[in-house]
């Protein structure tokens, strides 16, 4: 043990010493601005994504669509973010984060200003493929700035702003979208991207210094890779977003379009094996933290599924709108702010952010048990707790996998060259979109599936010939005899009413599965965080060391 740690240490002291040369040791207004700049752009993204969903009722009803060709509006945006996180590293690292940032904000505002004025379907499906196109540049240059130019002091604090963002813009849709809906119009699902956006250029603008020109010794780098692989993964990612509509591999058009997707990334791979590109170091990812926290990613946007699809689910089974549901979800946005700014101190103060982390899980499964005891007489009322749990424990969680993933790139030598953290960024960017997909898609299957079966054990126990059966028929046909046409329609609305409330009592077991789920896949993501490999460093010892080149300078001068 003593001779590991003797090999370990010089190593680490190393490259937090030229971690801290490499990165300034103040903080001036202008990288401030920067940083909230790109902040802002990666919760915009997440609250675009999440309005979309949310409205996509009354868009389709504004263009007079069906509900299968509705269903590819959300795949057209969705699928774009996903083709622009590989080709980001292509662009950033031949433009830099500054013209790539800049020009995509200013379309994706434009965009999104006139993206409620569109009638035709077919120029809608365009207009949301730029909008994601433009957008989804935004999530994976902010890990790369934030990385090369915050101070390593600061860093757990824009961590924490970072999460208040990201987190934030997930929780707070249904609430915003329902207020925008009651009282002004669906319209600003839209627009609200459209008066964001410019405050984010201007930070971005004036936060972020313009890149010299690149140097021509070299043949700019190919991009050909850069498009098969953003091609193959989109089409991929299409095909199972729409599989559970399209009954997976019995659809045609679901197969054309996975392996479509499956050919292009092998054509991107014998093009990489074939001519590798500078601007991507795909080696640099094979490491075993980075692997761990990719599916520790994964997870984390499975656990989402809590707040994104079960509690409004419950909540919908009784009809309730998109602003009757969000005062139940925003109750887990609204530790958010306390919250980070206590898990960020936590960090500064030595903490690992591997504790953050299970502490955010096990907070999670904690409160995913509790709505297990979840009934279909419930309100909103009645996750509040529950939702104020999952609040604290979805903020202490990405915290902790943030900080994981920063600790990670810095000892790793991701800050040594624009490539690593490139294409670090892209990297977790693809598990971010797949893990919110997948999750989101099994977690539907499972749904429907749990959904089946207890239709399947309740009927065998409502049978024709059960006397509580009959009897309960009988006096609902009383009931309703007064309000129908004769006797056998009092009897039919009796078996349909017996029916609906079946369908309920299912639907609503197969949700209580959904909450067990969710809280045993956070322990088994706890067992994977215990298997992580800890930081030479952490983010109080990086910050003391950020401090010593500049104490030095001043003593020379």
């Amino acid at each position: 043990m003593a001779a590991s740690t003797i090999t370990i240490r010089p190593s680490a002291l190393e490259i937090a010493r030229a971690t801290a040369a490499a990165i300034p040791s103040e903080v001036s207004t202008r990288p401030l601005l920067g940083i909230l700049g790109v902040v802002t752009g990666a919760g915009l993204v997440t609250l675009a994504g999440r309005m979309l969903s949310l409205g996509l009722a009354d868009l389709k009803g504004h263009v007079g669509i069906s509900f299968d060709d509705g269903a590819w509006l959300d795949s057209a945006f969705n699928a774009s973010l996903m083709f622009i996180g590989p080709f980001t590293v292509y662009l950033g690292g031949l433009l830099g984060p500054r013209r790539v940032l800049l020009f995509a904000a200013g379309l994706f505002a434009v965009t999104s200003l006139f993206l409620p004025l569109v009638h035709s379907y077919g120029l809608l499906v365009a207009a949301l493929i730029v909008a994601g196109l433009t957008s989804g540049t935004f999530y994976p240059l902010t890990l790369t700035f934030a990385l090369r130019n915050i101070p390593l002091r600061y860093l757990p604090f824009t961590i924490a702003l970072y999460a208040v963002f990201v987190d934030g813009g997930v929780n707070i849709a249904p609430s915003l979208y329902g207020w925008y809906r009651d009282h002004l119009s669906w319209q600003w699902m839209f627009w609200n991207s459209a008066v964001i956006a410019p405050v984010m250029m201007v930070c971005i603008y004036f936060g972020i210094p313009p890149q010299p020109p690149r140097k021509q010794t070299a043949p700019a780098p190919s991009f050909v890779g850069f498009l098969y692989l953003s091609a193959g993964l989109a089409m991929i990612f299409t095909a199972l977003q729409q599989g559970q509509r399209l009954d997976w591999w019995r659809s045609g058009v679901f197969n054309a379009w996975f392996w479509s997707g499956s050919f292009f990334l092998l054509c991107a791979l014998v093009r990489r094996l074939r001519a590798p590109n500078p601007l991507v170091a795909l080696t640099y990812l094979l490491k075993w933290n980075t692997i761990l926290l990719g599916c520790l990613l994964f997870w984390f946007r499975f656990t989402l599924c809590i707040t994104i699809i079960l509690i409004p689910q419950a909540l919908a089974i009784r009809g309730f709108e998109a602003d009757q549901i969000g005062p139940a979800i925003i109750w887990s946005a609204i530790p958010l702010i306390p919250i980070a700014f206590i898990a960020a101190l936590l960090l500064s103060r030595k903490v690992d952010p591997r504790l953050l982390f299970a502490a955010g899980l096990a907070c999670t499964a904690f409160a995913a048990w509790f709505c297990s005891q979840y009934t279909s007489a419930w309100a909103a009322e009645n996750f509040y707790r529950t939702e104020l749990l999952v609040g604290v424990g979805q903020a202490f969680a990405f915290i902790g996998l943030v900080g994981c993933i920063v600790l990670q790139a810095i000892f790793t030598g991701g800050l040594a060259k624009a490539e690593r953290a490139l294409s670090l960024s892209a990297y977790f960017h693809v598990i971010r979109l797949f893990g919110g997909t997948a999750g989101a898609i099994y977690m539907g299957h499972f749904i429907a599936q749990r959904e089946k079966l207890h239709s399947n054990l309740l009927g065998l126990h409502v049978s024709s010939g059960n006397w509580i059966t009959d009897q309960n028929i009988h006096a609902m046909t009383v009931g309703l005899y007064a309000e129908s046409t004769g006797i056998a329609a009092a009897g039919a609305r009796a078996l349909g009413l017996i029916a609906a409330r079946l369908r309920i009592q299912a639907y609503s077991l197969s949700l209580l599965d959904g909450f067990l789920l969710i809280a045993w896949s956070c322990a088994c993501a706890l067992m994977l965080v215990a298997v992580m490999r800890k930081s030479p460093l952490n983010y109080g010892d990086l910050s003391a060391m950020q401090q010593i080149p500049a104490a030095g300078k001043e003593s020379n001068q």
